[in-house]
């Protein structure tokens, strides 16, 4: 059985005060801000001090699902029109109680990651303009131990995304078939995601990545108007990419909850398997969903994405794939 990660509650507000400097007391710990007054999302007038807010009320749904597992931050110092950057390695002005987790590259070399595994290292990183979080399908330190297999859905324009919804459909048809439950949440910008919870023992890379791509090749074949499975981008125009590589010990991919770093404060957001068939008709409902609708629906409906943290389910072999 996975741990289940203890999820502290909020226990501050948001921060009223821009001083530099100032100190915000959180479930214990003191975390500097800055600055929060400044505007990170311009067309709305969403500040540092509304981003660092929305962390810290979602953080009981969200720090379940950063527990233990290195995160990138993309990082908007100058807000989303302003210039940003990937940020891998965790600060080393990090505050001592902010943890740390050493991921090995490629060439041989280490990264250490930051690790968010409390509300204080949540509001640290968000006033870090650290809008977006990003991070790995593992926990550390069992960095070749996927816990879920993902598939990012890419439309290529004019693809969007009611044609993410027709093929996430598609391919949750598949997955029924092999008897695995799946979750689809919305990227926060223009496509979709679909996650397969395993949390099994023993899973490797080598076993989701290739099982990814075997299934992207399959809906491509049977869909081959709608589907491309290759990463060639020229092949994409009007389609939707099935981006089966995230499987990888070595890509991190945009957080459940995440803020994402668009002209307005959208989230990578769970949503129902219905949600995802009404959105099917151009007229029906958008699955865009800001900061504040996404409080909305977590109080309403709870975490829709809580079963990929423990369902526990075994992913079947190739050939079972190849011949459904």
């Amino acid at each position: 059985m996975t741990p289940k990660p203890k999820t502290p509650k909020p226990k501050t507000s948001k921060p009223k005060n821009s001083k530099i400097g100032s100190q915000l007391q959180v479930d214990g710990r003191s975390v500097e801000l800055t600055n929060v007054d400044k505007v990170y999302y311009p067309e709305c007038s969403y500040t540092k001090g509304d981003v660092i807010d929305y962390y810290v009320r979602v953080a009981p749904h969200l720090l379940p699902h950063l527990a233990q597992r290195p995160v990138t931050l993309k990082r908007y110092p100058d807000g989303v029109e302003g210039k940003s950057f990937y940020e891998k390695n965790c600060a080393a002005h990090r505050p001592s109680w902010v943890k740390r987790a050493k991921v090995p590259k490629s060439d041989g070399s280490d990264l250490y990651y930051c690790v968010i595994d409390g509300l204080p290292a949540l509001v640290w990183v968000a006033n870090l303009a650290g809008l977006e979080l990003h991070t790995f399908l593992h926990r550390a330190p069992k960095i070749e131990r996927p816990t879920a297999l993902a598939l990012d859905l890419d439309p290529g324009p004019p693809a969007g995304m009611v044609e993410c919804c027709r093929i996430a459909l598609l391919l949750k048809a598949v997955l029924d078939s092999l008897g695995l439950d799946s979750y689809p949440k919305t990227s926060g910008s223009k496509g979709l995601q679909v996650y397969v919870p395993l949390n099994v023992p023993r899973l490797t890379y080598d076993r989701t990545k290739s099982f990814a791509h075997a299934l992207a090749e399959l809906l491509e074949r049977e869909a081959p108007d709608l589907v491309v499975s290759k990463m060639t981008k020229t092949l994409r125009k009007g389609k939707v990419f099935i981006d089966w590589s995230q499987n990888d010990a070595h890509k991190t991919t945009i957080n459940v909850y995440s803020l994402r770093a668009k002209s307005r404060p959208t989230v990578s957001t769970p949503v129902t398997w219905e949600e995802v068939e009404a959105a099917l008709d151009p007229a029906g409902p958008a699955l865009t969903f800001e900061a504040e609708a996404v409080l909305a629906r977590l109080e309403a409906h709870g975490d829709l994405f809580a079963p990929v943290l423990e369902q526990e389910q075994k992913l079947p072999s190739l050939a079972a794939l190849i011949g459904g």
